[in-house]
């Protein structure tokens, strides 16, 4: 089936090759006889004289974006409210005394499902329905979360946090999915914009949440508020979400599925080993070469098979590969920076879970006020220089953590994290909206599939990496400070920061020597981890300047390819 979408200044009107009839549009059904050409012709070179008006995709469609940003806060309210927790989930008194591989591993459980599993949900988005794939999705996070707030050791934290990675799977496609399905191209650029602002507004919100729960209440509360925030979304998608789906939807590749959840595992799990026992223990080198056999066996399956989860020939595509690409390195950067982030923030610097989180809130403010407005900049300035721009401003951001001290003004840090919330606000939409043009209609799915994949296995490398670079270097600045100390409470103040502020509490007058040398080996840690994320940003900055569409010049010569006139033209092609 090809649909040709033709919009004037009147409304919008389909032409469509079979039964279709979608959101109210005036279809016409393509004959092969000349007459019916002829009237088809006549109506072309007359359609500023006619009446029809249609609106310009669903008619509901900024109320059905209003409910998928409500869906969209409870997956990134998880996430932001668990940095802010990190602290007492570590504490063997009021949390569960995790040590910091197993709080690396209750972000990245949740992340590596999501990742490993976001192709099949958004296949089964496609082949299913749309809004049935993210009722399904919110209702199996909801029962996750409510698990999560009860686990009893970091392992039961950890396993339920996976089972809510896979309600995100069915979420996060799902919302970017029906985005594409009810907004004409014109539109969509902004309502992408809107859709990646309320992840800057989930950003704001989740720390001040966290941190007034942890004030009043017990650590579990952090998950436990995700609960009614999701039944509220299935409501509502009930009520105004339409439904969408493929019409010629493919078979579910599940070799492929498998393949990419235990490659990007033993991925992580490799740079979480060498973080702890160094990249040279067989454990950790081991595991990343077979993580590289496995992923290259995912390549080399999705190049063969007839329905792949991800079409690995799609990154032939300049824009797409580059787009996705710079997502997954400003992910890399920045949630590696909101790890350390936030233990400085209340170690170091000793403030409360509320004042931490309150600390993040001008990283997202800047995402809620930029991100909305990146669809105007990029029709100015075109993609490859806001996007070049936004990746710099990341990359100056992270910088600033190199000059933050034990007694740095705090604005400092709060000014850091702004800039670093303008970068991405200008980086996000954009790369976004790239990806998801690159793809019909009908595989919308796929398109958001890839995108939060790369997002998410971008977030999850970063803090499995730096969080690497900081216990490695952590460990090596604290040297013989705890030289004098029992074996076992020598291994925890060893382990990470959080374990020698747990054994400081135990160790009398030996205790602000103690703190005072893992203050600064702490600190020394958190600024190669910083150089380490501002490399990363630097390098996304090159991918967007040399790969990046830049914006067509005035006297440019008109594409010749059906896409690029489509898109010139405000015509939309799809092909199922």
């Amino acid at each position: 089936m090809v649909r040709v979408s033709a919009r004037d200044g009147c409304g919008t009107v389909a032409i469509v090759t079979g039964p279709t009839f979608r959101y109210g549009y005036v279809s016409f059904r393509l004959g092969s006889t000349n007459t019916e050409q002829s009237r088809i012709e006549t109506w072309g070179k007359h359609q500023m004289d006619q009446t029809v008006t249609a609106p310009a995709g669903h008619p509901r469609r900024w109320a059905i974006l209003g409910v998928l940003v409500i869906s969209l806060l409870v997956v990134v309210l998880d996430n932001t409210v668990l940095n802010v927790a990190l602290r007492t989930i570590a504490d063997p008194v009021h949390g569960l005394g995790a040590t910091q591989s197993e709080l690396e591993w209750s972000i990245n459980s949740y992340t590596l499902v999501f990742a490993g599993l976001l192709f099949t949900a958004g296949i089964l988005a496609d082949r299913l329905g749309r809004r049935i794939t993210l009722v399904t999705g919110l209702a199996i996070f909801a029962i996750a979360s409510l698990v999560s707030s009860y686990a009893d050791s970091a392992n039961q934290l950890i396993a339920a946090r996976a089972l809510m990675g896979l309600g995100a799977a069915a979420v996060m496609p799902a919302t970017l999915s029906i985005i594409a399905n009810v907004f004409e191209p014109r539109e969509r650029g902004r309502a992408i914009g809107v859709w990646a602002g309320a992840v800057g507004l989930g950003v704001a919100i989740g720390p001040i949440v966290g941190g007034l729960l942890l004030e009043h209440f017990w650590w579990g509360s952090v998950f436990l508020i995700n609960v009614p925030i999701a039944a509220a979304g299935v409501v509502l998608v009930l009520v105004l979400v339409p439904e969408s789906r493929d019409p010629k939807p493919n078979r579910i590749d599940i070799v492929g599925v498998i393949l990419s959840v235990i490659g990007l595992t033993l991925l992580t799990y490799g740079v979480i080993e060498g973080g702890d026992a160094g990249f040279g223990d067989p454990k950790s080198w081991g595991t990343l070469v077979a993580a590289a056999v496995v992923l290259a066996g995912f390549i080399l399956w999705e190049l063969r098979v007839e329905f792949p989860s991800l079409d690995v020939r799609l990154f032939a595509n300049r824009q797409f590969s580059a787009s996705t690409g710079v997502i997954g390195l400003i992910f890399f950067a920045a949630m590696g920076a909101m790890f350390f982030g936030a233990f400085y923030l209340q170690l170091v610097r000793g403030y409360g879970p509320l004042a931490s989180g309150a600390l993040f809130v001008p990283f997202a403010v800047a995402q809620m006020v930029f991100a909305p407005r990146s669809a105007a900049m990029v029709k100015r300035f075109g993609p490859k220089v806001v996007s070049t721009v936004g990746l710099i401003l990341v990359a100056i951001g992270l910088a600033a953590w190199l000059f933050v001290g034990e007694t740095t003004p705090i604005w400092i840090v709060g000014a850091a994290f702004f800039i670093m919330g303008v970068g991405m606000a200008n980086v996000m939409p954009p790369a976004t909206e790239s990806i998801m043009a690159a793809l019909p209609r009908e595989k919308a799915g796929v398109g958001s599939a890839v995108s939060n994949t790369i997002r998410q296995l971008g977030g999850a490398l970063g803090v499995a990496a730096l969080g690497a670079v900081l216990s490695s270097v952590y460990r090596d600045q604290l040297g013989s400070a705890t030289d004098g100390l029992p074996a076992a409470a020598a291994d925890a103040a060893r382990e990470s920061i959080s374990g020698a502020y747990g054994v400081a509490a135990q160790a009398g007058p030996a205790a602000p020597e103690l703190l005072s040398h893992a203050n600064e080996a702490f600190v020394t840690a958190m600024h190669w981890a910083s150089a380490g994320s501002m490399v990363f940003a630097v390098l996304g900055a090159l991918v967007a300047l040399i790969w990046i569409p830049g914006k067509r010049p005035a006297g440019a010569p008109a594409p010749t390819s059906a896409e690029g006139l489509a898109e010139e033209q405000g015509v939309e092609l799809v092909e199922a």
